[in-house]
C-alpha cells in the first residue's frame, strides 16, 4: 500500500459521505472503508520508518576510532544523504552479534573472533571492511621475572574476556613459544578479568602478567609500573591483525546495497580523516569516550596508545583463517570450520 492509495480512499469517503443520506446502500462500504484506512496508514508509515533508518553498534573504545570520528563529524549522516541515522554504544562483543541477529541493528564494529563465532552460529552477518589493527600489549608484573614468552610457564595471565581477540592472541604467543594453556594441558594460567580490574589483581599478585587492548595497557604502565614484554607490533604478525572489523546484516546488504555502499564510502572517509588529522581524531576520540563512559583520557596516555593502534580497510583473509583455527583449538568453535561467506569481496 502506498500514500497515493490511502489519499484516494480518503477523497471516496468525502464523496459517499454527501450521498450517504440519500442512498443507505452505500452505508457498508463506507463503514469497511473507515475500518481499513487506520491501518492502510500505519502500514504505509511503518514501512517507510524501516526504509529510512540505518542502524550502527560500536564500542566506546579506541580500537572503535573510525565509528567514533565517522558519528562525531556527521561523516556517516553525510554519505547516507538524510536518511535517519541512529548509532547505539554496546560493552561487549556477543551484545553486538545478538543485536545483529535479531535485527536491531544493521551494521556493527566488533572483533573479528566474535565475528567468526556469531558466524559459525548462523548469525547472518557478514565481514565488509577492516577498522583497525594491533593496540593491544603483553604487560608483567615488575617483580614477576618475566621478559619473554617464555617465562609465563607457571604464571597467570589475564585477558579481557575468554574468546576474544586478545585470548586468541595470547594463545598464538603461547604456541609459538612453545606453551598452552592448564586447561588444554599446559603450565600457564589464563583468567578473564576487566582490564579496570587488572590494577588492582596486578597490586595484590593475583596475576603475572596480562594481555590488553589499549589504552589499558599505557594505563597499567602508568598505575602500576607493569613493564612491557611484547609492544603492540610484536605481539602477532607485525601488529598487522584485525583487532576491529567492521559488519553488515546480510538482510540488510540484500535489501539495501545502495546504503551499504554510501556507509562504506563513509567509512573509508573516517579512516582517511584519522590518517591525515590524528591530533584532531585523538580530541575527537576522547570526546566520545568521555561523552559515552564519563571517563577522559590523559593527554600523554592518549598519544602512546594511539601510537599502537594502526586505522585500516583492510583485512587479511588468512588471519581470520588463523584465528578460527586458534579458536577451533582452544574449544571455542567447531574444528575445520568454513569461513568462505565470512567475507563479502
Amino acid at each position: 500500500m502506498n500514500g497515493m492509495l490511502v489519499k484516494s480512499l480518503s477523497k471516496s469517503i468525502k464523496n459517499l459521505s454527501k450521498h450517504i443520506r440519500c442512498k443507505p446502500k452505500y452505508l457498508p462500504f463506507l463503514a469497511l472503508i473507515l475500518v481499513l484506512l487506520p491501518v492502510l496508514s500505519g502500514c504505509t508509515s511503518s514501512e517507510a520508518g524501516k526504509k529510512l533508518q540505518v542502524r550502527l553498534g560500536f564500542f566506546p573504545n579506541l580500537t572503535h576510532a573510525p565509528a567514533l570520528v565517522g558519528i562525531e563529524k556527521g561523516i556517516f549522516a553525510n554519505q547516507l544523504k538524510g536518511m535517519e541515522f541512529r548509532a547505539e554504544p554496546f560493552q561487549a562483543g556477543p551484545a553486538v552479534m545478538e543485536a545483529l541477529a535479531v535485527g536491531e541493528i544493521d551494521l556493527a564494529y566488533v572483533g573479528p573472533v566474535p565475528a567468526i563465532t556469531g558466524y559459525l552460529r548462523g548469525v547472518g552477518a557478514k565481514i565488509v571492511a577492516g577498522a583497525n589493527n594491533g593496540g593491544a600489549v603483553l604487560l608483567a608484573r615488575p617483580d614477576s621475572g618475566i621478559t619473554k614468552p617464555g617465562d609465563l610457564t607457571g604464571k597467570k595471565v589475564a585477558i579481557p574476556q575468554y574468546g576474544n581477540t586478545q585470548d586468541i592472541s595470547l594463545r598464538k604467543i603461547l604456541a609459538d613459544a612453545g606453551l598452552k594453556d592448564k586447561a588444554r594441558g599446559g603450565t600457564v594460567e589464563i583468567i578473564q578479568a576487566a582490564p579496570a580490574d587488572m590494577v588492582i589483581l596486578f597490586t595484590l599478585k593475583q596475576i603475572d602478567a596480562a594481555l590488553v587492548p589499549e589504552p589499558w595497557g599505557v594505563l597499567l604502565e602508568q598505575k602500576v609500573g607493569a613493564r612491557l614484554v611484547l609492544d603492540w607490533d610484536q605481539v602477532w604478525r607485525g601488529g598487522n591483525y584485525p583487532t576491529t572489523v567492521l559488519l553488515v546484516s546480510q538482510k540488510f546488504q540484500e535489501q539495501h546495497p545502495e546504503l551499504l555502499r554510501s556507509f562504506l564510502k563513509g567509512h573509508q572517509e573516517a579512516i582517511q580523516f584519522i590518517q591525515q588529522e590524528p591530533e584532531e581524531s585523538m580530541r575527537i576520540v576522547n570526546r566520545q569516550i568521555k561523552k559515552l563512559t564519563k571517563k577522559e583520557l590523559d593527554a600523554k596516555v592518549l598519544v602512546k596508545a594511539f601510537s599502537r593502534n594502526r586505522v585500516t580497510s583492510i583485512v587479511d583473509k588468512a588471519v581470520l583463517k588463523e584465528f578460527a583455527d586458534l579458536a577451533a583449538e582452544a574449544g571455542y568453535i567447531p574444528k575445520d570450520a568454513n569461513l568462505d561467506g565470512l567475507m563479502i569481496p
